[in-house]
């Protein structure tokens, strides 16, 4: 009795394929039709006739009638384009419930009519917009579109633009049965009994330990980063378990209003599930609304905000007016920056997918805090230990020490203690905590997604995703068009579908690989470019008539070149994602997920290399292949490569990492918010011009959304490849600047609130889809990691002095064989690192113009550089030392050492945590156990039910179970 009262209390259950569009002069079968529904109803109640028998009945003549009137409308009726079904700024209902609510007599709520989101009836609510323009001339695959979508048993309505006659708006709704039937074929999990949470059994001295935590917390004041859960609403799936909806044991779920039972996201989905299976047009590929949307028949698809995001009134005293106003006042308002996300809320609202984006950013974010303290840390302890830093010290002491010109001609002789600044900018970066700040994020990387996998199990547990598979993806149309004529069996579904041959498979990944290479090439012959830049201009800084820059022109040098290497690296990008574009499409995947991978990789790929290919030359290439004074190397035998500064290079990689990141940060936070913030402006703006203030606030909710910014064509590609770009720079390089986790974490405290605001204020509404996790983005992380390490270990060995000065300390200083190596041990390093020069040996086109007499009253006979070199007058001038063997040795024993260590650490530690928390397998394990004993129970009350029912009527049967 139960399950017949769940299943057929709806007076509309069986108008679900009848509700469409009578013709004008029809209005006499629609009664009719009418009637019979009312005269079969009450007859079904007093006779003894199975009732899905009726129903199914009700519903094939519904369906009859249904094609009858489609085949009328299209000779007989007018087109669906036409202005005689519009009226501008009313509701004009193509369905018959308006007529059938005025015979009934039913009052319509004026709430529901005004707020935009429902049917003029007030009762049916909008779940899709399409929307088309009148001129376009695509008007018969619309009307067999709509036709077929009515046949499905959608209802629809049809409204005018206010603002342009010429667009037009089909709002779209399905009904109880619509969904149930889609829902079931969707397995869709819906809640269906509160859970039962286990406490497994713990030791006394554990529960002690815990009651004492728990009595200190109490102490405490209460966490501001938590959110107020009055404020909340109570999402009743996240406390029940859930099963995939089927409708034949309908009464076991958990039902309290057919209208709500299935939320607005879940509904949206529902419909977009069945708008890409409508046919529109007589063929094999024929169907789907993806295939509209690209040949212009529909200008957009979208469902619908729940309402405005603002209201008069306070939600701290009147509560919110709907989910989107909530998640803006608790989540992307900038007041709550410090509040921990709702992420329950944010997947309800937007779906899985894109709250396993915001669940991913918070994690990172969280995990970014312990990195950025290490990282300031170090940065501080080189602060504190500047002023006894024995390097630095002798470097600004060095008066008497004359370096060698820098570049060719004009740049001067100069005192090494000139080059005090420098050195003690650099000992904030390199110093003794460099190594092991290096070891700490490269364990930290994989501390972070090994602990992202157990916190994605808890969220897939939460959400319903553990047992979510995605279904048999449908072929590209692309692919189909291509490869129509050769077919074969597909294994799965037992179809012939379109088939690639294997040759041509391999020739288009081929050519795919070229282009990749191509880009690649392309990419060095900017940064090589940018060396040439920098070997020209030194030079010419070197000459400048400012003193300020003539003194300082080698970072002149650099900080110009950075900029203008931002500057190819914003151009190349435009380029980088059409030629992305071009290849993948040249590749012709099967699928979508398979294309969306594919062009993921490259563009990842590219815009990688394009970022980092100037950082990785300033980090193992600047100043390392230049030769020595009198046999400098030069670019086509005219430039001399550039020089690392007398300090050294990691002053150069330092600015070059922080310009870099706070230009791209800020680059991107423009084009996220500013740019959509502009263009929305713009066209309030316009409607304000010609339509008043006042008329703009009664625009019903499908106008004000179309008048929003559409959600990019790749979805969730930008946000994932800035952050993982991001990812990139705190990682790789990290060693160089310590200072680049800290940069991270205040980038995205803002870039979760301001993504936050671009989703719920600025974006129409994006469909809600499902993800098990972050898809190829975590492959990307993974290798990302493992870069980290190699980088960091040639950054620590090859651009740092740290080698040097440790093989300093242990070999050739005063501490030699003590087996020390602290400040005292370091006297003297300086003048050994330094290599003496004849300067009656320069070449000609080397020669500087001044002869140094500025510095001693007579010109200089000698002067010093940075490397292990023999002096002039040995019997091999100018070799390596024993020292730069020693050194180079010891460089490249670092780096195995370092690596392999490292390695060793991460692999352990990602087989220490396990990919699912212990307490979680055991809910899961108990969950199953649960379900099965209340499927039982509840399938055997309901049979003792009809036990009960049937001998109550006298309709026992024999042999009965049980």
């Amino acid at each position: 009795m139960e399950a017949s009262s769940a299943g057929s209390s709806n007076p509309t259950v069986s108008g679900g394929k009848a509700k469409t569009h009578q013709p004008k002069g029809r209005e006499d079968l629609q009664v009719n039709h009418l009637e019979t529904q009312i005269w079969i109803k009450p007859d079904a109640q007093k006779t003894d006739v199975d009732f899905s028998e009726i129903l199914n009945a009700i519903q094939e003549i519904a369906k009859d009638v249904n094609i009858f009137f489609d085949e009328l409308e299209g000779v007989n009726s007018p087109s669906k384009d036409d202005d005689s079904l519009l009226h501008h700024g009313n509701l004009t209902s193509t369905s018959d419930d308006a007529s059938r609510l005025e015979v009934v007599g039913e009052e319509v709520p004026d709430k529901n009519k005004a707020n935009g989101l429902y049917f003029r009836d007030g009762k049916c609510r909008i779940d899709y917009i399409l929307v088309y323009r009148k001129s376009n001339p695509q008007t018969e695959k619309r009307e067999v579109f709509e036709r077929n979508i009515r046949a499905e048993g959608i209802q629809m309505e049809k409204e005018s633009s206010l603002t342009n006659s010429d667009i037009i708006f089909v709002k779209l709704h399905a009904p109880w049965e619509v969904l149930g039937k889609y829902a079931e074929l969707m397995n869709v999990r819906m809640p269906f009994r509160r859970k039962i949470y286990y406490l497994h059994r713990r030791y006394k001295f554990m529960n002690r330990i815990e009651k004492q935590i728990s009595r200190f917390r109490g102490w405490l004041p209460r966490k501001p980063m938590k959110l107020d859960k009055e404020t909340l609403p109570d999402l009743e799936e996240n406390d029940c378990y859930t099963a995939p909806f089927s409708q034949q044991r309908i009464h076991h779920f958990i039902i309290h209003n057919k209208d709500t039972f299935f939320n607005n996201a879940t509904r949206s989905r529902i419909v977009h599930h069945i708008l890409q299976r409508v046919k529109y047009e007589e063929g094999k590929n024929k169907i789907g609304l993806n295939r509209l949307l690209s040949n212009g028949s529909y200008e957009a698809a979208f469902p619908l905000h729940e309402g405005s995001y603002r209201s008069k009134n306070s939600i701290k005293t009147h509560g919110a007016e709907n989910h989107r106003h909530l998640l803006y006042e608790c989540w992307a308002s900038w007041g709550v920056w410090y509040k921990y996300q709702p992420l329950d809320l944010v997947r309800r609202y937007f779906g899985e997918k894109i709250g396993l984006y915001f669940a991913w950013l918070g994690w990172y974010t969280g995990m970014l805090f312990p990195a950025a303290f290490i990282g300031l840390f170090v940065f501080l302890y080189g602060v504190t230990t500047l002023n006894h830093c024995q390097v630095s010290k002798e470097v600004c002491q060095a008066t008497d020490i004359i370096m060698c010109p820098i570049c060719d001609k004009y740049c001067p002789f100069m005192r090494l203690s000139d080059s005090c600044v420098y050195a003690k900018v650099t000992h904030l970066f390199d110093n003794g905590a460099t190594v092991f700040f290096a070891v700490f994020m490269a364990v930290w990387a994989t501390v972070f997604l090994e602990f992202w996998k157990r916190r994605r199990a808890v969220i897939a547990y939460d959400w319903d995703l553990i047992d979510w598979e995605e279904e048999e993806e449908e072929i590209r149309p692309q692919f189909e068009a291509k490869y129509s004529k050769k077919e074969r069996m597909n294994p799965i579904s037992g179809k012939p579908e379109p088939y690639q041959a294997f040759a041509d498979k391999c020739s288009r990944l081929i050519v795919s690989a070229s282009g990749i290479f191509f880009m690649i090439c392309v990419v060095i012959a900017a940064v090589f470019g940018i060396v040439i830049y920098r070997v020209v201009t030194v030079s010419t800084f070197a000459a400048f008539k400012w003193a300020l820059i003539r003194n300082n022109s080698q970072v002149a040098t650099t900080g110009t070149a950075v900029c203008i290497n931002f500057c190819i690296i914003m151009l190349l990008n435009v380029l980088y994602e059409k030629v992305a574009l071009f290849l993948t499409n040249l590749e012709q995947p099967r699928t979508e997920s398979e294309w969306e991978n594919s062009f993921t990789l490259k563009m990842f790929l590219f815009q990688f290399v394009n970022l980092n290919s100037s950082t990785f030359y300033i980090a193992f290439f600047l100043g390392r292949f230049t030769g020595h004074p009198g046999a400098y190397l030069r670019l086509i035998n005219r430039w001399r490569l550039e020089e690392c500064h007398p300090s050294g290079c990691l002053i150069d990689l330092c600015m070059q990492m922080g310009i870099i990141m706070v230009l791209k940060q800020t680059w991107n936070n423009f084009m996220e918010l500013g740019y959509p913030l502009i263009q929305n402006w713009w066209t309030r703006r316009k409607l304000r011009q010609e339509y008043g203030t006042q008329r703009k606030t009664s625009f019903p909710q499908w106008e004000k959304d179309y008048n929003l910014q559409p959600m990019n064509a790749y979805g969730l590609f930008d946000e994932y490849l800035e952050m993982i770009l991001q990812f990139g720079f705190t990682t790789i390089f990290v060693a160089a600047f310590p200072l680049a986790p800290l940069l991270a974490l205040l980038n995205n405290i803002i870039e979760i609130r301001l993504d936050a605001y671009k989703f719920v204020t600025q974006w129409r509404r994006p469909l809600a889809s499902r993800a098990k996790d972050i898809g190829i983005w975590y492959g990307i992380l993974e290798g990302i990691g493992i870069l980290s390490v190699i980088t960091n270990a040639f950054v620590i060995a090859v651009t740092s002095d740290f080698i040097p000065r440790l093989v300093y300390a242990y070999k050739y200083g005063p501490c030699a064989g003590q087996g020390e190596a602290g400040q005292k041990c370091m006297v003297g390093y300086v003048n050994a690192s330094l290599s003496v020069f004849l300067v009656s040996d320069f070449e000609n086109r080397s020669e500087p113009t001044s002869n140094g007499s500025e510095f001693s009253g007579s010109p200089l006979k000698y002067c010093r550089y940075r490397d292990y070199r023999d002096p002039p007058h040995s019997p091999v001038p100018y070799g390596y030392t024993l020292q730069f063997w020693h050194v180079l040795a010891a460089r490249l024993a670092f780096i195995i050492v370092f690596e392999h260590l490292v390695f060793c650490i991460k692999h352990l530690i990602s087989y220490l945590i396990p990919d699912l928390p212990k307490d979680l397998r055991d809910r899961m394990r108990r969950e199953k156990y649960l379900i099965q004993e209340m499927m039982y129970e509840a399938e055997l009350e309901r049979l003792q039910k009809e036990r009960k029912e049937r001998k109550k009527n006298g309709k026992s049967y024999h042999n009965e179970w049980p």
